[in-house]
């Protein structure tokens, strides 16, 4: 404020009266501005957690006075929080209202100092009341014809009547019946698919840009079998396929060469064999007619040295001769013996020429059976990340999880508008059952327009 005048004791002050009002003290104050209930906004967050403004000095001289001040005209934090101090700076102090008799000189001196004015700023200096400096609030000349230069003046507060205390009531209510304040949303987000390590469960959510807060974002999800709910497809049909072998491959294996091995009998054997018992054989010469004999007797008549001894036989060497060969066994004992050979160095060698093996399927099909299916196991543990951030919580089920704080902010350390991810992977093939609860406020207004 820039001085523009001044009454002083002795110079143009000739009463003064002083009323204080300390009905009106307010030492600690909460201001709220745009919003409702939990989504209005405060200074707590500019304001180390306080919700609330004080003056301390105002409280250790008149008591704890608090007050809640409403005012949704501010979205801006900083903005509530500075008129807040400005309206706690003039509330902490009782209201004082000085009256005050004084001589206009500028009739006299022509100076601008001693101009008396509404509105204007007065520096008052009084020996009991020491210098301040006020507004000119009201002025009045009680006798324009007998006295034109006495004057009266009132300065600083101006007390609070009924009518300023109206005026206020309807400049609020006049705020509020065109002041969009928004409302609160809930939206739910399902998932119910199989998943797995590479394929994780994906809940995407978009926060608009007209959100002004977010209230909550709460996971519940339990894991069960991985589910199909059919085991078999139709078959192409006539297809042909031609599988070709290596071709000229030689394999050779080597036996150890040079070993000689023995097996033994069981040694002390007999093996009797039987003859078939009561056969008879007989042989026959038929019909010898002549039977010579020569001889060369040594020592005999030399005359007599070559001759022929001949004797005629006519039926005397036709005859038979019978053998009967009784019932009998024959006997062979085979003693304990062994049988030994040599396996000479050697090698064997196996040539596959080129060549192909065909086949040919042909045409078929290949019924579904129809039906759900689940896999006989579950995962053991899985991974929740928010924005790519990972959640503290491996267990397969979980309730009212709190995803608030992985969420991706801003250089301010706001909560980013625009699309978010949660993704559960599991750490087997599994079911993931999952919903996803987003609570915040939104303003109800747009720039959108027909």
């Amino acid at each position: 404020m820039d001085v523009s005048c001044e009454v002083r004791f002795g110079k143009n002050q000739r009463e003064i009266e002083r009323e204080i009002d300390p009905t009106g003290v307010i030492n600690r104050i909460y201001p709220k501005g745009y919003g409702e209930g939990v989504n209005q906004l405060t200074i707590r967050e500019i304001n180390n957690g306080r919700p609330y403004l004080e003056n301390e000095a105002s409280i250790a001289k008149y008591g704890l006075i608090p007050y809640v001040w409403v005012d949704r005209r501010f979205e801006n934090v900083e903005s509530l929080k500075a008129s807040a101090q400005a309206l706690l700076d003039e509330r902490s102090v009782p209201k004082v209202s000085y009256r005050i008799s004084a001589v206009d000189l500028s009739v006299l001196t022509g100076m601008d100092v001693d101009k008396l004015r509404l509105g204007r700023i007065v520096r008052l200096v009084d020996p009991d009341l020491g210098a301040f400096e006020a507004r000119i609030v009201a002025e009045s000349k009680p006798d324009m014809v007998g006295s034109p230069g006495d004057i009266q003046l009132e300065i600083a507060n101006k007390t609070e009547n009924l009518g300023t205390t109206q005026a206020d009531l309807e400049r609020r209510q006049e705020i509020n019946e065109v002041y969009a304040q928004g409302a609160t949303n809930l939206l739910a987000y399902s998932y119910d698919d199989n998943a797995d390590f590479s394929n994780p469960a994906i809940i995407r959510f978009n926060l608009p840009e007209e959100t002004v807060r977010v209230n909550g974002l709460t996971l519940w999800f339990e894991t069960s079998e991985f589910r199909t709910y059919g085991q078999a497809t139709q078959g192409g049909g006539a297809t042909s396929t031609t599988t070709s072998g290596g071709g000229a491959t030689t394999a050779t294996s080597s036996s150890g060469g040079g070993v000689a091995k023995s097996t033994a009998s069981g040694g002390g054997s007999t093996a009797t064999s039987s003859s078939g018992g009561g056969t008879t054989i007989t042989s026959s010469i038929s019909n010898p007619t002549f039977f010579a004999y020569t001889s060369n007797p040594v020592g005999l008549n030399p005359a007599y040295a070559d001759h022929i001894h001949a004797i005629n036989v006519t039926d005397q060497m036709n005859h038979n001769h019978s053998s009967t060969i009784p019932n009998h066994q024959h006997t062979v004992i085979i003693p304990s013996h062994t049988h030994n050979f040599d396996v000479p160095n050697h090698s064997h060698s196996v040539s596959i020429p080129n060549h192909t093996h065909d086949f040919t399927i042909p045409n078929h099909i290949h019924e579904i059976a129809h039906g759900i299916y689940k896999l006989n196991r579950l995962p053991s543990t899985v991974t929740i990340k928010v924005d790519g951030k990972a959640v503290s919580h491996t267990s397969t089920s979980g309730d009212n999880i709190d995803l608030v704080p992985y969420l991706s902010t801003d250089s301010g350390n706001k909560i980013q508008r625009g699309w978010h991810t949660v993704e559960i992977t599991p750490n087997d093939l599994g079911r993931i059952n999952a919903q996803l609860n987003l609570q915040f406020f939104i303003q109800s207004r747009g720039d959108y327009s027909l």
